[in-house]
């Protein structure tokens, strides 16, 4: 393969998801990976770590905001043990695995390692915590459209707002 073969060759397809989330966005997901014929990457991001710093050899070092080891684990476990029924019987090749820090930047620095070709994250669950942790932190989707290169797919909850419906953060 040359070098301009490898630039342009696709890269994985990344779902980000969350324990309890719906399984459409990792079977979406594996739909975009199908299609393309590349593996598929689930992630989850721990949120009660973040990056201190990072090796020049690409090594992150992290730092607890909390004693949160075990929910941790058990968020990793809880999306290991969804993504293996969703795909249950698909053919993809794929993984799971967990990053820390920041939604938007954790999946960006995760797509910049393995050259993603596309991320795949899901909406909000309606209710006040949830909008009151969008409107703080801004939506993950939104953040990773405007500041990385490759495309953004965003799927929708299984049961979406109607048209009529007030959106959660009105």
């Amino acid at each position: 393969m040359t070098d301009q073969s490898a630039r342009t060759a696709a890269g994985p397809v990344i779902a980000g998801v969350v324990p309890g989330q719906s399984t459409r966005v990792v079977r979406e997901a594996a739909r975009q990976a199908a299609l393309a014929h590349v593996e598929l990457i689930v992630v989850h991001v721990d949120t009660t770590r973040f990056v201190a710093f990072e090796d020049p050899d690409g090594y992150v070092h992290s730092s607890t905001v909390d004693v949160a080891g075990a929910a941790a684990k058990a968020a990793l476990d809880e999306v290991r043990r969804a993504a293996a029924e969703a795909l249950a019987g698909d053919p993809v090749a794929w993984s799971v695995r967990q990053e820390i820090g920041d939604p938007a930047l954790a999946l960006i620095r995760l797509a910049d390692a393995v050259h993603a070709s596309v991320l795949v994250v899901g909406t909000r669950k309606r209710g006040l915590g949830e909008s009151l942790r969008e409107f703080l932190t801004g939506s993950v989707a939104a953040r990773l459209s405007h500041r990385q290169r490759r495309p953004v797919l965003v799927v929708p909850q299984d049961d979406p707002v109607g048209a009529d419906d007030q959106l959660p953060w009105e």
